[in-house]
This record gives structure tokens, sequence and C-alpha cells, in this order.
């Protein structure tokens, strides 16, 4: 089997090869700039060409070299402008704004603060901030946050994808298909919950969500139009070349989902179930992927309700996410797509060796039933090693090597 071949195997609940492994291919399974960078200098590989992606995670972009080095089997097609509205088609030589020389988009100019910040502006207003020791940029602007009632949205403008973003998300999409044999991840977005959070700020969409319940469905009903209208625009543009599109929406947090299970039924699983549908029912051949962080165990059942086909980070270190319980309740239904390593404690605080055995322990627990995709939990952060991300990878493929195809 090739790469393409082995992962629409798993994604099928059928028999492949290998247990098929992703590095980087969306922007929760990748790894910070710092890691990156430190990873070529450490494999003896020119680090000038190293692209940041997404500036608002500080993300590099997976060369052919690291892809192929790790063995990885996935590649992501980008949307244009995701984060900040920094288009990312268009490139300069310069570094992150934390002195890590690579490749940013020309869009890309954050603003030094006296206070040690580092700021994201546009037309003289604050979007964002990195702080002084910080690794992230943290969204300071929230365009609904003083929105009370419906009247308030109607000079909100939704988003629809534009013809450049689909040019461009076409010949990408197009290229991956035809110059490798990898599988081809889509990013797409649609957020719902994580949307709010953005537009209102945290506090408000919360409160919103069970003080102004009219206010908020309105809001995502015209909100999951948009991404509706956007699909329909860029689906039968893409589809032909692409495997998984990629959602996102974080539901849980360490200990707990972010909202009950009946506030998610009420409020948020028919927004997803109607955009999870329309791909299923006008493109079956591509499978849903929703990134969802946390302790989310309790709503799983209604994920795969509403049309969730794989499910990724698999927050293993979170209340709940014990791999074995996940694998043994909805093995069946789900492809599970990270939960490989542990980013929370073993890969920053283990040793090569505990890095090693877990990585095989948890293949061997996530492959028992047909479907899995290995990646660690979430992305790889900016102060681990290059010796333990390469044991991360080396445990994966030499597992590949000692029991070739785990699945039944």
């Amino acid at each position: 089997m090739n790469s393409r071949e082995r992962i629409i195997a798993a994604l099928n609940h059928q028999k492949a090869d290998v247990i098929p492994i992703d590095f980087g291919a969306m922007r929760s399974t990748g790894i910070s700039i710092w890691a990156y960078q430190s990873l070529k200098e450490h494999l003896g590989l020119d680090t000038t060409t190293t692209k940041l992606y997404d500036v608002f995670q500080q993300l590099a972009e997976p060369e052919k070299e690291i892809l192929d080095r790790l063995g990885a089997d996935v590649v992501q097609v980008h949307r244009l402008a995701s984060a900040f509205g920094v288009k990312i088609d268009r490139w300069k030589e310069g570094d992150n704004g934390r002195g890590i020389k690579c490749m940013v988009p020309e869009d890309y100019h954050p603003i030094p603060m006296e206070n040690g910040e580092l700021t994201i502006q546009r037309e003289g207003k604050v979007l964002a901030k990195m702080p002084r020791e910080g690794f992230y940029f943290d969204q300071t602007c929230h365009p609904l946050e003083s929105a009370e009632d419906v009247e308030d949205l109607e000079n909100y403008t939704f988003p629809v994808i534009t013809e450049e973003e689909i040019c461009y998300m076409e010949q990408k999409a197009k290229e991956a298909f035809e110059n490798t044999d990898r599988a081809v991840l889509m990013e797409f977005g649609g957020n719902i919950l994580e949307a709010g959070e953005t537009d209102f700020g945290f506090e408000n969409f919360f409160m919103n969500l069970l003080a102004e319940p009219e206010l908020v469905h309105t809001y995502l009903e015209r909100l999951s139009d948009s991404y509706i209208e956007s699909l329909k625009k860029l689906m039968p543009r893409v589809h032909k070349y692409i495997q998984i599109i990629q959602f996102g929406d974080d539901l849980g947090s360490q200990e707990s989902t972010l909202i009950s299970k009946e506030v998610y039924r009420e409020m948020i699983k028919p927004y997803h179930k109607k955009i999870f549908s329309y791909i299923r029912e006008n493109y079956p051949e591509v499978k849903v992927f929703l990134h969802s962080c946390g302790a989310i165990l309790e709503l799983i059942p209604d994920l795969i309700d509403a049309g969730v086909q794989i499910l990724n980070p698999i927050q293993i270190a979170a209340k709940g996410m014990d791999p074995e319980t996940l694998v043994d309740r909805f093995g069946d239904d789900l492809v599970f797509w990270g939960g490989g390593a542990n980013t929370q404690v073993t890969c920053n605080y283990g040793t090569v060796e505990e890095i090693q055995a877990e990585v095989k322990k948890l293949i061997q627990i996530f492959s028992r039933k047909n479907g899995y995709v290995f990646n660690q939990v979430h992305n790889l952060q900016a102060n681990v090693p290059p010796e333990k991300i390469l044991a991360i990878y080396d445990a994966a493929q030499e597992y590949r090597k000692e029991h070739g195809n785990v699945f039944n």
C-alpha cells in the first residue's frame, strides 16, 4: 500500500498494511516553529526554507524531508488566511517576531510593544497579543462583544469563502493529490462553539448560551448558513482531490466538558449536524474529521450522531479520556486520530525510553479495532527537544516493522 491507500483503509475501518502516521497534516497535529527549527538543525537540514504558516499558534509547515523521515502519510491543504487575515500564498525572509529566522507570510508584520508583548494590528487596532514569555498569540478583538440582542447582528458580516481562496485551495489540493501519494486533508474549520467564543468573547458567549438563547440561535443559524454557502462553492472544486475535511470545535477542558450535554444538544449540536450532514450526504467519499480538545467523553455519542467520523486529538490526560474505554465504546464508529503520545506529561518530562514505551503501548490499544491514525496529542510544543520528537516517531515506525498490520 502507498500512504494514501493506507489512510483510506484506516478511514474505512478496513485492513491496512501498517499503522498510518500523521505529522502536521492539520493545525493540531503539528509542531511549534521553535521545536521544528531545532529538529532540522539536529538532522543537519537547512533551516532557512522553513515556513511559518500558522502565525496564531506559531506552527511550522512540515517539509517533504521531515515527512519522509517521520513516516508521515498525510499532507494538508490550508485555508488561505485562517489567522488574523494573514494570507499564506506569498512569502518573505524574516523571523517570527521572537528571533526565529524563517520564511514568513508577506502580510505578517508583528509589532513589538514596550512591555515586551508582540502584537498583530490592523488599522491601528490590536487584534492579538503574544505575552513577553509566550509562544502563541491570544486574540483580543471580539467584534460582537457588545451584542445584546438579535438586532445587534444586523451589521455583522458572516464569512463566505472568496473565489481567490477557492482557487488557492483547489490548486494546492490538486498539487498534493497529483504530486504525492499521501492522503490529502483539507482544512475548513467550521467552528460553532469556538466561533461564538471568538466573536462575542468567552465570558459573553457562555453567558449568552443560557441567558440569550434567541441571540445565540440566530447567530449560529446565520453562521452555519455561511459555512454551507462556502462548502457549496468549495467542495465541487476540490472533492476529487481530498480524502478528509477537517472541522474544529474544542468542547472540553482538562476536567470536564465546557458545556453540559443538555446545552450541547440544544445550542450547538444542531449546527454541527447541519454542516457535517452536508458533507456526508453530498460527498460520502470525503470523511468528516473533528478536532475537539479536552474531557469530551460524554459528548462523543452525540458527536457520532451529528456525523463525526474521525476524532482528534484524543487528549488522553484529560479526565475520562482513557484509551481502553474509548476504543471499547467507540472504536467501531470512530477513527481515532492522535492520542499516541502524551504531550502534557511524557513528551515534556519523560525520558526517551519512557516516550517510546508509551507510544508503543498506546498504538497497541488504539489499533485493537479497525481505524487508527497515529499522532501525538495535539501540537509538539516549543521546548520539546529533537531527541524526544524522533523518539515518538521512531517508536511508531518501529512498531510498524515489528507488528505490520495490527488491524482486525
